[in-house]
Parts: C-alpha cells; sequence; structure tokens
C-alpha cells in the first residue's frame, strides 16, 4: 500500500529514519573494540594520564585495522545503493556481504592510513609544542592531516565500488582528493557539522550521525565519478570521430576507469 501527501511523506521519513539508525547500530557494534578504546582514551585524557592515555593509543592503533575499517567499509556498501536509487536493499544481509568481501582491503588500506595518521599527527604534536619557531610546519602538517582524513572517504567509496588492487585504490583516494578540492571542501564542512552536532547530542553517534556522513561522502564521490565518466566518454567520443574522419573508420578505446572494474549489483533484495 503506497501512501499519498503528508501521510506518505512521514511514512518514507519514518523509513529513512530506521535504516539509517538500523545501518549506524550495526556500524557501531562491529567497530566496537575501537570505539571502546576510544572513548577510554577520552576519559584518561580528561584526567591527565599521560601513561594510561599512550596506551590507549597503541590499542587504537592496534584494533582500527582490524574493526573500524571493515565495519566502515560494510557500512559504505549499503549507502552505496542508496545512492544508486537501490533502497530497499536488505540492510542486515547487505552490510555482512560487503563486509566479508572487502575485509582483505579495508584492513591492509587502514594498516597504511593508521600509520600514516600517527606519524603525521605525531609530527604535528612535536612541531607545535616543542618546536615554537616551526609551528607553520606544524600548521602544514594538520592541512595535510585533514586532506588524508577526506580521502579515507573516498578510499572507502572506491573499495566497495570498484574491482581494484589496494594500491591503486589508495593512490586514486588520494589523487581525487587533490584534483577536487570543492567536494573536499564540502565533504570536509558536512562532516565537521555533522560531527559538531554528534559532540552536542552524543546518543545522535549511535544511530544517525556515521551513516549519515557515510551517505553524503558517497554521494559527493558519486557525483564525481559519474562528472568524470561522462567527461571521458565525451573525449572517446571525439577522439573516435576524429579517427573516423583520419581513417574512415572508428577505433574502440577503453577508458581509464573500465566498466568492469565497476562492482556489480548482485544482491538480491
Amino acid at each position: 500500500m503506497e501512501f499519498k501527501g503528508a501521510m506518505g511523506g512521514i511514512y518514507r521519513l519514518t523509513e529513512w529514519i530506521t535504516r539509517l539508525a538500523a545501518t549506524n547500530l550495526l556500524w557501531a557494534i562491529c567497530s566496537s573494540p575501537f570505539l571502546f578504546f576510544l572513548i577510554m582514551k577520552l576519559l584518561v585524557m580528561q584526567q591527565n594520564l599521560a601513561n594510561e592515555s599512550l596506551q590507549m593509543n597503541w590499542a587504537i592503533a592496534i584494533v582500527a585495522p582490524l574493526t573500524l575499517f571493515p565495519a566502515t567499509s560494510a557500512l559504505f556498501t549499503v549507502v552505496r545503493k542508496w545512492n544508486m536509487g537501490d533502497t530497499d536493499v536488505p540492510i542486515f544481509r547487505t552490510f555482512f556481504v560487503g563486509y566479508k568481501e572487502n575485509y582483505k582491503q579495508s584492513l591492509i588500506g587502514g594498516i597504511f592510513y593508521t600509520v600514516l595518521f600517527a606519524i603525521m599527527y605525531l609530527d604535528y604534536t612535536v612541531y607545535m609544542t616543542q618546536f615554537r619557531n616551526m609551528q607553520l610546519v606544524g600548521i602544514i602538517m594538520l592541512v595535510l592531516l585533514l586532506l588524508l582524513f577526506v580521502s579515507l572517504f573516498n578510499f572507502f567509496s572506491m573499495v566497495v565500488h570498484y574491482h581494484m588492487s589496494i594500491g591503486l585504490i589508495i593512490k586514486n583516494a588520494v589523487l581525487l582528493t587533490l584534483i577536487r578540492p570543492f567536494r573536499v571542501f564540502s565533504t570536509l564542512l558536512g562532516s565537521g557539522l555533522l560531527f559538531y552536532i554528534g559532540f552536542r547530542y552524543p546518543v545522535l553517534f549511535v544511530f544517525f550521525i556515521i551513516s549519515i556522513i557515510a551517505w553524503f561522502a558517497f554521494f559527493n564521490f558519486y557525483a564525481t565519478f559519474t562528472k568524470m565518466q561522462e567527461q571521458m566518454e565525451k573525449m572517446q567520443q571525439k577522439k573516435e570521430e576524429e579517427e573516423a574522419a583520419q581513417n574512415g573508420d572508428g577505433v574502440e578505446t577503453i577508458g581509464d576507469v573500465k566498466a568492469s572494474d565497476v562492482k556489480n549489483d548482485n544482491l538480491q533484495k
């Protein structure tokens, strides 16, 4: 039965609330070891316990690639379906199929990003606290940290959208972040606003904030991907027309992003 008017709007709103909450809860459960150590880190920081804080840093760095990154890839698997029009996809099954299929790439990418984050954050802290006359370097490191953070969204989007090696995924995630500054700014601004709301109302982190951020990040990525595909198709068509004019026959070309590289949607509803 399909509702219309105000009742239809309320029904669709409750559907989306349920989808976002269910997906967010699955992510929180699968990321629970990381979230536990993160909360402990915040607690020991409030009490100025330096040794315990350092121990929490090590624990976070160890569990993040094992839990946070695969869970976030699974979350992006679901929001990818939503962005591509498959809003009625079974959330539980889609989440855990994505978790299983992308676990290895998420783990390897998680190790890479965790090590890079740790090194850059350490450099930022040292330059800002120990070398007062070199705080400009610390500011540069902070900017690079923000760019690395945004590239994470492209990384997760590419993991669930492409059949590529992990090296190519990381490389293209960073490059896409650098060549699309508007998308970088909008993703960063939107994520920052949602994080601010989440810190004001922490319960929203459990039910909505992370899934909304993931949806928005993949929306930005998919819009960029679609635009680049259209540009490549136009370039390819123009090249074929030029070759046809010169040789009297068109030549088939293959773009940098092949259709076979894009993951197909073979999950049953």
